[in-house]
């Protein structure tokens, strides 16, 4: 039976990159991957010469591929048959999945557990305040496998918080959930520093205020 799984980790964990050679490693074996990304992230969008849209999944190292651009009112797995119409496809594979909706999540599930489709996801699991993207909490509750891909903080411990940062490199701490970048506004922390800068920035009574 094939199964839903979720691999997190926080930001500069090579998610992206192990997503890709996921992808590599199953048309390796003669399998076909769909790789799809939650339009949310439009980072690596380009536009050829006749003006069209093109969606790319690309890691920091330079691995990258092409991918399907899915809108927050998708249905996953109906995109997915659709596209199987057209290509062979045997496996879903997802970057950046925190930005899917949780029925979107869902529909992965239904994917896996009715169509026995494999499902791979990968993705943050909480944002620059260490809160839950609804897709990712989603995840937690009903992926079959949850594999955390680590990194390390400068310090030297884990890193598990996406620090956000402005471009006087000031850690930021308020503001929407939804702010895309890569390394020139996120770095990969454990929550220690991520503690020591807010109070080093804001002092004491911000850090304590930020959950209330």
């Amino acid at each position: 039976m094939a199964k839903l799984y979720f691999k997190f980790g926080a930001m500069g964990s090579s998610k992206t990159a192990q997503a890709l050679m996921t992808r590599f490693n199953y048309e390796e074996k003669g399998k076909f991957a769909l790789l799809i990304k939650p339009s949310t992230d439009n980072r690596d969008d380009w536009v050829d010469a006749t003006g069209e849209v093109h969606t790319a999944v690309r890691s920091r190292i330079g691995l990258t591929a092409d991918a399907v651009s899915v809108t927050p009112d998708q249905d996953v797995r109906a995109l997915f048959h659709k596209m199987a119409e057209i290509m062979p496809l045997d496996v879903l594979i997802c970057d950046e999945c925190q930005f899917l909706t949780p029925q979107q999540v869902n529909q992965m599930k239904d994917l896996a557990d009715l169509d026995d489709i494999p499902v791979l996801c990968f993705g943050l699991r909480a944002d620059f305040q260490t809160k839950l993207f609804p897709g990712s909490r989603r995840l937690f509750e009903i992926a079959d496998s949850i594999t955390e891909i680590k990194s390390v903080c400068s310090c030297g411990r884990k890193a598990t918080v996406n620090a956000r940062f402005d471009d006087d490199g000031r850690i930021i701490v308020q503001g929407d959930q939804v702010c895309i970048g890569g390394n020139d506004r996120y770095i990969g922390v454990c929550y220690n520093c991520y503690r020591k800068l807010i109070r080093e920035t804001y002092g004491e009574e911000m850090f304590s205020s930020l959950w209330d």
